[in-house]
């Protein structure tokens, strides 16, 4: 339990991080309606990757 709250912060923090890395990167270079489509696709993205990395996890554990 305490693995997947450390995992889970990990997640939420780094998808927040990813998100404001882009607003600080296209930030003022592009309309604000423009950065929000880019950063949600972005942390879209990000979750997808998250998640797959989750599934692994757990594929990997339960083999064990």
């Amino acid at each position: 339990m305490k693995e997947i709250i450390i995992l889970a912060s990990v997640a939420v923090s780094s998808v927040f991080l990813l998100g404001y890395s882009i607003h600080m990167l296209i930030g003022g270079l592009v309309s604000p309606a423009t950065e929000q489509w880019i950063i949600a696709i972005a942390c879209l993205i990000g979750v997808g990757v998250l998640a797959f990395m989750g599934w692994d996890i757990v594929r990997q554990r339960r083999h064990r």
